[in-house]
């Protein structure tokens, strides 16, 4: 697997092949201001010295630090081009992790169970440290015939090992039960609910509405969607719009054309919803991105 050198290149190979993918980062990529991608992130620290904000939450980065980033979740790193911080990033296709899981195996639960003292972040011992390295060596070895097999599947011994990790850590805290299992109704309503709001981002997308849409009570909607996703509804509506409206700027479109064909219901809403999502106006991101 090809280890890339931008967090960048990593993220927009795992969203085009709905996989996963791994960069290996020191001080030459200038961090990217608070912001917000359609995909789990693991960051890895080797250096430390770094402090990472997580919706709104501040992390010290030390050496042997795993952060685990749900799908959506505003982040950024401090300071990258200052100190050298030599880190393993991982980025991974929500889907990907899920047609893998198994009722009673749910890979993407590191990244969706927040009910825990320790947020997003694991402090790993240098057995464990070593053990992850090992998977991240067990990628970016070349390999020949059968390649794409070896390299699914030791991504996925990561993943089932961190989950592992994770578990373990929840209970020495005893603050979370071990997962529950999902019903499948659930799964089936939560399917239809994703499915309806991105065939409809342009419409008006309230809690009511698509509550009364599906038959269910507000409350209800919001607690086997977070449940099932880790995030809320609503945030999930504004980062999917997000995503479109950096599509529709790549391609050309104006900024009065790209909020009205996303849903935004007025440019004021737009303009602060994207630059705290990207880190800068829509003007500024459509005369890079052309």
């Amino acid at each position: 697997m090809i280890i890339y050198n931008s967090c960048k290149s990593a993220i927009q190979a795992c969203l085009e092949t709905k996989t996963f993918a791994a960069a290996h980062l020191y001080n030459d990529e200038k961090t990217m201001s608070i912001h917000i991608h359609d995909c789990y992130e693991i960051y890895y620290s080797i250096s430390g010295g770094k402090q990472f904000l997580i919706d709104n939450r501040f992390y010290d980065f030390r050496p042997g630090d795993i952060f685990f980033i749900n799908q959506f979740e505003s982040h950024y790193l401090s300071q990258i081009d200052r100190v050298t911080h030599e880190r393993i990033v991982l980025s991974v296709c929500p889907d990907f992790l899920k047609r893998f899981s198994t009722e009673n195996t749910s890979l993407n639960y590191c990244f969706t169970c927040r009910d825990t003292a320790f947020g997003h972040k694991l402090s790993l011992s240098p057995e464990e440290q070593k053990r992850f390295l090992y998977y991240i060596h067990k990628l970016s070895q070349p390999k020949d015939f059968g390649q794409d097999i070896l390299e699914q599947t030791a991504f996925l011994e990561l993943m089932i090992y961190l989950n592992q990790v994770f578990l373990i850590r929840c209970e020495e805290e005893q603050k979370v039960s071990l997962p529950k299992k999902n019903s499948a109704a659930h799964s089936e309503q939560i399917n239809a609910i994703l499915s309806y709001v991105n065939l409809n981002l342009t419409e008006e997308l309230t809690i009511q509405k698509l509550a009364s849409h599906f038959y269910l009570s507000s409350s209800y909607l919001c607690k086997i969607f977070k449940d099932e996703t880790g995030t809320t509804i609503n945030r999930y509506i504004t980062a999917k719009r997000i995503t479109r409206a950096k599509e529709l700027l790549s391609e050309g479109y104006s900024v009065t054309e790209t909020y009205a064909m996303c849903g935004f219901q007025d440019y004021s809403n737009f303009l602060k919803a994207f630059t705290k999502a990207v880190g800068i106006s829509p003007k500024k991101y459509a005369m890079y991105e052309q």
